[in-house]
Order: C-alpha cells, then sequence, then structure tokens
C-alpha cells in the first residue's frame, strides 16, 4: 500500500448555495491528490503523457460523509492498495483535521498515445511503483 497526503485550502468558489463545496469539486480534489501521488512517484502527469501514455478515467465514486465548508483545511489522502494489471484504481479520502468528510476512488485505463488503445500497466510506470507498494 502506498499513500500520499495532499493539503488544501477550501476556496469560497468551490462552494454552493449552502455554504458546503459543491458536489463535483471533490473529484477535483481527487485529481489533485492523483496528480501528487505520480509526482511522489518521481514522475508528473505531463511527463507520463511525454513517454506515451494516458490514464483516461473510466470509473469515479464518491461517498459524502460529511459537508466541507469555505476556508476548510482538508487533507487529501490518495492510496494505491495494489500494483496496477491493465487498470489503475486510486482510492481517496478527504479529512478534515481527524474526521473523514469523504471517500471514494477512480479506475483508469492505461492507453498507448499512438495507437489510441487500452495496454497493460506499462513497465515504466510499473518500475516506479517498484519498492513503494
Amino acid at each position: 500500500m502506498y499513500s500520499v497526503r495532499t493539503s488544501i485550502r477550501v476556496r469560497y468558489a468551490e462552494t454552493d448555495q449552502m455554504h458546503g463545496v459543491y458536489n463535483g469539486r471533490y473529484f477535483e480534489y481527487f485529481e489533485v491528490g492523483r496528480a501528487e501521488l505520480m509526482r511522489s512517484l518521481g514522475m508528473t502527469y505531463r511527463e507520463f503523457e511525454q513517454a506515451g501514455f494516458f490514464l483516461p478515467l473510466i470509473e469515479a465514486y464518491a461517498k459524502y460523509i460529511r459537508q466541507v465548508q469555505y476556508d476548510d483545511t482538508i487533507e487529501v489522502v490518495a492510496t494505491l492498495k495494489e500494483p496496477p494489471k491493465a487498470r489503475l484504481r486510486i482510492e481517496y479520502e478527504i479529512f478534515r483535521g481527524p474526521e473523514k468528510m469523504t471517500e471514494g476512488f477512480t479506475s483508469h485505463s492505461f492507453v498507448d498515445v499512438k495507437s489510441g488503445r487500452p495496454v497493460r500497466a506499462p513497465k515504466l510506470f510499473l518500475d516506479l511503483l517498484h519498492g513503494k507498494l
């Protein structure tokens, strides 16, 4: 298991009329966690794409436990629980202090940039994970 924790302060523009974070924004917070997870492995999303691979989203889920509000500082925890094969699944938890606010996951397919076809997890990605999981 490999996790990365990222801190975010909620901006006013991310909230809705009920003064909580708009539900779609949580997936943006997941994206921040995912990008920081990749960076912590030693490669940015851009570098991964330049190496010839895309990671399109194929499934997303969020369970809203408590409402996050304007000016809250939240921690997004992005976790890989097992090495990917043809798909990459990242699990997320969002905390405000010790309190879990949201949990969810995203699933991604590895796609070859040139052919546009799905591929198994590239050796490049697996090498980055080596020793982390």
